[in-house]
């Protein structure tokens, strides 16, 4: 099935990369010993006004690699109960396809030659994504393996804040502390807090 290109394509604005804003919810700090529990991701495309814009969010529940840790403070935190029936986690494998598949289509329309990683304190997101990656063997990983964006510098120098909640209600948005540490809902918020800082800014000279 044929693809129409976007009216401005992403390739010249970040150097051929297409920015995708990642969000995961882990078992702790470690991404080597620590279970992925949650990934979410979105990429950043134009919209029709050559304004970024934030475009469909991919998510997956994921089932804990075999002898992975999880600390009871951290699913205090996220709320994520890994033994509810209705969960539908997919393993890390089929989780990594599931999110990649459609980053590197988007990728390809936007004529962009991989994936750049876009968070709120980008590094832990992109080590337990990389993590995964390891572990699986996976050959097909749109992202560079260590180049990120990341939007706690960029709401620093914008509004002052560097806490997610507190940079996204600085920018004008809407906080929900109840969907908070869910992937898709803290994917979404950043990715909206990404866009309007950088189309604030403006395209480079």
């Amino acid at each position: 099935m044929s693809v129409t290109p976007p009216k401005f394509p992403l390739n010249d604005r970040f150097r051929g990369f297409l920015p995708v804003v990642v969000d995961v919810e882990t078992g702790g700090f470690d991404c080597m010993r620590h279970a992925l529990l949650e990934i979410a991701a979105a990429p950043i495309e134009y919209d029709e006004n050559g304004l970024l814009t934030v475009g469909q969010i991919y998510s997956s529940h994921v089932i804990p690699f075999e002898g992975s840790e999880i600390d009871p403070k951290s699913l205090e935190i996220t709320g994520i109960d890994i033994s509810h029936p209705f969960r539908d986690a997919k393993d890390e494998r089929a989780a990594l396809d599931h999110i990649f598949a459609p980053i590197r289509q988007a990728a390809k329309r936007n004529n962009c030659t991989r994936a750049i990683l876009v968070g709120h304190n980008a590094s832990f997101d992109l080590g337990f994504l990389n993590a995964a990656v390891a572990r699986v063997g996976h050959k097909r990983n749109p992202f560079h393996p260590f180049s990120t964006l990341d939007t706690v510098t960029l709401a620093a120098m914008a509004y002052g804040q560097t806490v997610l909640s507190k940079a996204v209600m600085a920018a004008g948005m809407d906080w929900n502390n109840d969907d908070a540490h869910s992937a898709v809902y803290d994917t979404e918020r950043t990715a909206q807090l990404f866009c309007q800082i950088v189309n604030g800014w403006g395209k480079p000279l």
